[in-house]
């Protein structure tokens, strides 16, 4: 038994029309690594792997590699969390200090307008 027997008929038809590429999604399916993930990758290409190996083996581009490289170059697994962890502390002060600096704005204008 073939699978196009259990299709419905349009799905078929929809298939013969397009090519197999198109009728998939059209966008790729994002990977996520941990930090873990990428120190390791690092580690293994400072212990002498390709990075043409490891991309090939792990599924990410070359561009990825570098600028994880520029990113976490040299750093151990607790740096790099501790790095996170940094980054989210420092995008809550930052939406912190927009907000102060908006409702001191805002007082400026109330006290600055002649009743």
């Amino acid at each position: 038994m073939n699978t196009a027997d259990l299709l419905p008929k349009n799905v078929t038809k929809t298939r013969e029309r397009f090519p197999a590429k198109l009728t998939g999604s059209l966008t790729m399916k994002s990977k996520r690594y941990t930090e873990e993930q990428i120190i390791g990758f690092l580690k293994a290409h400072e212990s002498g792997a390709k990075v043409s190996d490891l991309v090939r083996q792990h599924g990410f581009s070359e561009q990825s590699f570098y600028r994880w490289k520029s990113r976490y170059g040299g750093m151990e697994v607790s740096e790099a969390k501790r790095l996170r962890d940094l980054e989210a502390e420092n995008a809550r002060l930052k939406k912190l200090l927009a907000v102060a600096e908006l409702d001191k704005a805002m007082l400026k204008d109330v006290v600055s307008k002649k009743w």
